[in-house]
């Protein structure tokens, strides 16, 4: 469990980042390649502490291929739907990408919830909803759009799940290094079709943030070998939303609505069933 809590303490910990780098940056392809930089070297460092097995060696980088593209991908769907269908419907369908890998650890993998966990993952998806599907939030534009944003982020978190299940644990810093590589390669190719330069905020930012999102991915990988997944990834998506929004009444002086009070509380009631 030690290792979801520090999951969802790193991921919070891009949250915070990004919210204070809004105002700071100049461009956001351009600071989100320091990020991937950032977790390439990181990455790199613990790849290269452990000898590697022969075996699945094709698997970790046929799956990092992928999982780098699609992290690439998500952040790409993510700036269009906020720019077609606003930030609420696109952030609403972006947690619930939770749904994937907790249908996929069911659905394949065979993880049975008991029914107390299940009424607590139920709870959190509702509670979810609500705190983002504030009364006056404009109609979407593209459903299309949308569907498509919760089923690439939540495959790019599902990734670690299939490693999990049929990778060789030795190469799970590989699988990572390979996965943050192809992303970093890809965002630079971005940076360059779109003429973007780089600043120094744009790059003390970038690595900023690059340190905890490099080590939300570790912790949750990690945390798979002892939290089963249709527990791990609601607690992590709830917990994480549940700190971000402390922290904003606590550093930003955000003040939160009746409607997300509320769905505050049945996030910690959830949180306490999904862990019984």
């Amino acid at each position: 469990m030690i290792y979801l809590v520090l999951a969802i303490l790193s991921s919070m910990l891009v949250s915070v980042l990004m919210r204070l780098s809004e105002t700071r940056i100049h461009n956001r392809a351009s600071m989100l390649a320091c990020n991937y930089l950032m977790c390439t070297v990181l990455a790199a460092s613990f790849a290269g502490a452990v000898p590697l097995p022969r075996e699945g060696v094709a698997f970790t980088v046929g799956l990092g291929l992928v999982s780098g593209a699609m992290y690439l991908g998500g952040f790409l769907l993510l700036q269009w739907n906020i720019a077609r269908n606003g930030v609420v419907l696109s952030a609403t369908f972006m947690k619930l990408g939770v749904l994937v890998p907790t249908a996929m650890a069911m659905l394949i993998f065979g993880e049975r919830p008991g029914a107390v966990q299940m009424a607590g993952m139920l709870l959190a998806f509702l509670a979810i909803l609500l705190i983002n599907l504030e009364r006056g939030s404009q109609k979407a534009a593209s459903r299309a759009g949308l569907v498509l944003l919760l089923l690439v982020g939540g495959s790019t978190d599902a990734t670690a799940k299939i490693f999990e299940e049929l990778g060789q644990a030795p190469l799970k810093d590989t699988f990572l290094l390979i996965t943050f590589v192809t992303a970093l390669l890809l965002c630079v190719a971005v940076c360059i079709a779109w003429r973007q330069s780089l600043t120094g905020a744009d790059l003390l930012f970038g690595l900023l943030i690059g340190a905890p999102n490099y080590f939300s991915s570790r912790f949750l990988l990690l945390s798979l070998n002892d939290v089963p997944a249709v527990i791990a990834y609601p607690t992590y998506s709830v917990g994480t939303i549940v700190l971000i929004a402390l922290l904003g009444v606590w550093l930003f002086h955000e003040r939160l609505s009746r409607r997300q009070t509320l769905a505050m509380g049945m996030i910690l009631a959830a949180l306490a069933l999904l862990n019984l």
